[in-house]
């Protein structure tokens, strides 16, 4: 038996922080076999980034994709400001949740881990 890497733990930043539990739950059971990721916060706006990386120091970090490529920049920028430029990050497209819904959501995110966590 394989053991997975990790645990990772993960920030997301999203405006419906009950949504992105959701979601982030459904990806975390689906890649347990590969990935142990622990969902330890979120931030629900760009003021709250710096005290919510401050608290849980996290590996990686996702935007949704209400956040144009300007916002997410400034939100990874100010995470990496806090534990520095090992910090995986990952944007969702802008407008992916509300043009194609969530499913889609989960699939681009579990399509893109290997790349994200190597």
């Amino acid at each position: 038996m394989s053991s997975s890497p990790g645990p990772y733990k993960l920030v997301t930043v999203n405006t419906a922080p009950d949504r992105a539990k959701r979601l982030i739950g459904r990806v975390v059971e689906d890649v347990k076999d590969k990935y142990t990721i622990i969902h330890v916060g979120n931030a629900a706006s760009i003021e709250e980034v710096k005290s919510v990386v401050e608290e849980h120091r996290p590996n990686i970090l996702f935007t949704a994709s209400m956040w144009t490529p300007e916002e997410a920049h400034q939100i990874i920028t100010i995470a990496k400001g806090v534990v520095g430029e090992d910090l995986k990050t990952f944007s969702l497209p802008q407008g992916l949740q509300v043009n194609k819904g969530p499913d889609t959501v989960v699939e681009y995110i579990e399509e893109n881990l290997p790349s994200l966590l190597g």
